[in-house]
């Protein structure tokens, strides 16, 4: 999403859905409220790190790889934090990998 579109979402110009993303501006309770109610992680917003998803709202396929993951020796587990967390840091916005 452009920051001109995520800019009208929130009630700013583009320039300043800029200056929030750099760091040079901190978003007002009013922008926050109108991205939210698009759904958009008002947490993830403020602080980079993602609302944690509570445990009765796994899908399916999450409550599966936790329950294979939850079997796995801790060797293998180890191994599968660092795959995952590698995996998301690649995935993350701005990586240039």
């Amino acid at each position: 999403m452009s920051q001109r579109v995520f800019g009208e979402i929130g009630g700013v110009e583009a320039n300043a859905q800029g200056k929030y993303e750099s760091g040079e501006r901190t978003p007002k309770a009013d922008y926050l409220a109108a991205v939210a109610a698009r759904g958009v992680d008002v947490l993830y917003v403020l602080t980079g790190t993602p609302t944690p998803t509570p445990v009765n709202n796994l899908s399916d396929a999450e409550e599966k790889v936790l329950g294979s993951y939850r079997v796995l020796d801790k060797e293998h587990q180890d191994a599968i934090r660092r795959l995952a967390t590698t995996i998301a840091e690649l995935s993350a916005p701005g990586s240039t990998v």
